[in-house]
């Protein structure tokens, strides 16, 4: 073929195809074949239209090769490698379908999302005296805490989540009118009852005659003779008296028989003189009580002078036990309040009695307070001096408010109970206490009957409370980081 014909082919080809890709592209062939070679041809990060936002986060190959690289390069054919920005960042969290907000770190003093108010600042998610204006994470990893304005007006208040509650243990008990009992266990002492001494003498001179066969330890019994006794003065005052007696004398039979009872004379011996109208050589002097005789002076012979002592006696059908109680201990003992004693050497055996007295004096080296306890002895058992072990009944026998012992918070400057508000909200409450018993204590003031109050755990929420008030009260200057 010569060079015209050539010439008149190609023409021939260039007006076939150029018709046939205007019909192709006016009946959108390209479409139905599933090709868009236009949009191929010209795929060029410049020419996607896309407008790249965000900060660059990593490199890939210009190819779409799987080569990326976290810094500028070049491919091998001399080529740069195309910048993915963080919009065109693919991600497969939810996150992702969002639309894209602004990167702008929320700054203390924006509204909360959640609609809880003005976020004043952020605290240390582990409870630490840290402070942030804006949201920021601790060296764990762990969120900083929000603190909204809301939250301010009782910064005393514990918040805990349902799920933190079951972790830290935190229970909860009823405050409830109950009376408050305990014992106190102390050491203590059986003694005499000092009332029930008697103490044998003259009061006026007197030669004792005769004694009686007692001796000291010796059980007597009322009226039993002790020993014979004469005196000059009693006996000219009994002579009077018979013989006022021999006259009919009223007055002066009263004057005179007073007159022998103030000089110590038995009173059966006065209505013996009385009846026989006869004064006796000696006269009988006998026993006033029941009882032991705890000393024995008078001999046979001797000259007994006023306020010698010749016999004393006790009744020990009653006895004493004073016990030591420390002072601490001192509110919780009332008088009237029961008592068990029990003796060392008397194993098994349990006295009972009811405390009488409480001493108004505190030893100054033990620092105790005598408590004395009436036991009944009808049996004699129990001997003075005898070592014991006292029990006392103590607490409020009334129905008072009372929590576990638990539930107090004792910082030693204060005592806190923490109330349950509910939706995991627990307030601290300043108490004042009265009688702690073994298992509850009073409550006088603070809390009432039916309050819900944290009984395990709350030394948590206390330290969680002390916090939150250090923290509301810093001012924003000292809040910033």
């Amino acid at each position: 073929m010569n060079t015209p014909s050539r010439v008149a082919a190609t023409l021939s080809l260039a007006v076939l195809f150029g018709g046939g890709g205007y019909w192709a592209g006016t009946n959108n062939l390209a479409s139905m074949v599933g090709l868009n070679l236009v949009e191929a041809a010209l795929a060029t990060p410049a020419a996607s239209g896309r407008v790249s936002t965000g900060a660059i986060v990593y490199y890939r190959h210009p190819d779409g090769r799987p080569q990326f690289s976290a810094a500028p390069k070049n491919t091998d054919d001399g080529r740069p490698f195309v910048a993915v920005d963080a919009s065109e960042e693919v991600s497969f969290d939810d996150k992702a379908k969002a639309p894209a907000t602004s990167t702008k770190t929320a700054d203390a003093g924006t509204a909360g999302e959640t609609g809880k108010g003005r976020i004043l600042y952020y605290r240390n998610p582990m409870g630490l005296p840290d402070t942030s204006k804006v949201a920021k994470k601790d060296s764990m990893g762990m969120d900083y805490i929000p603190v909204y304005e809301g939250e301010q007006s009782d910064a005393s208040t514990v918040k805990v989540s349902l799920g933190k509650l079951q972790r830290t243990g935190v229970k909860t008990a009823t405050a409830e009118m109950a009376s408050i009992s305990r014992k106190v266990e102390v050491p203590g002492t059986v003694t005499l009852d000092e009332r029930l001494v008697s103490v044998i003498s003259m009061r006026a001179d007197s030669f004792v005659d005769d004694v009686a066969n007692v001796t000291t330890g010796d059980h007597i019994g009322k009226g039993e003779k002790l020993f014979r006794f004469y005196s000059r003065e009693i006996a000219t005052a009994a002579s009077e008296y018979a013989a006022g007696r021999d006259s009919s004398r009223g007055s002066d039979d009263a004057g005179s028989a007073l007159r022998l009872k103030n000089l110590g004379v038995p009173q059966d011996v006065i209505d013996d003189i009385a009846r026989t109208r006869q004064v006796p050589t000696s006269m009988a002097y006998t026993a006033p009580r029941d009882g032991v005789v705890l000393e024995r002076m008078a001999t046979t012979g001797m000259m007994a002078k006023p306020g010698d002592t010749l016999f004393r006696i006790a009744d020990t059908s009653d006895m004493w036990a004073i016990a030591d109680v420390p002072e601490y201990d001192l509110a919780s003992v009332k008088i009237g309040g029961k008592a068990d004693v029990t003796v060392r050497s008397l194993p098994g055996r349990t006295f009972s009695g009811t405390v009488d007295l409480i001493y108004p004096e505190v030893d100054m080296q033990t620092r105790t307070t005598k408590v004395r306890v009436e036991l009944p002895n009808p049996d004699g058992v129990l001997l003075s001096n005898m070592y014991a072990d006292v029990e006392i009944e103590a607490g409020a026998p009334m129905p008072v408010v009372a929590v576990p012992n638990g539930a107090i918070v004792d910082t030693g400057d204060r005592q806190v109970v923490f109330i349950d508000k509910g939706d995991g909200r627990f307030e601290p409450k300043d108490v004042k206490l009265g009688v702690r018993g073994d298992d509850r204590t009073e409550i006088r003031q603070g809390i009432a009957a039916g309050d819900k109050v944290v009984i395990s755990a709350n030394f948590l929420l206390d330290a969680e409370s002390n916090l939150n008030a250090a923290l509301s009260a810093m001012t924003p200057e000292e809040a910033k980081p």
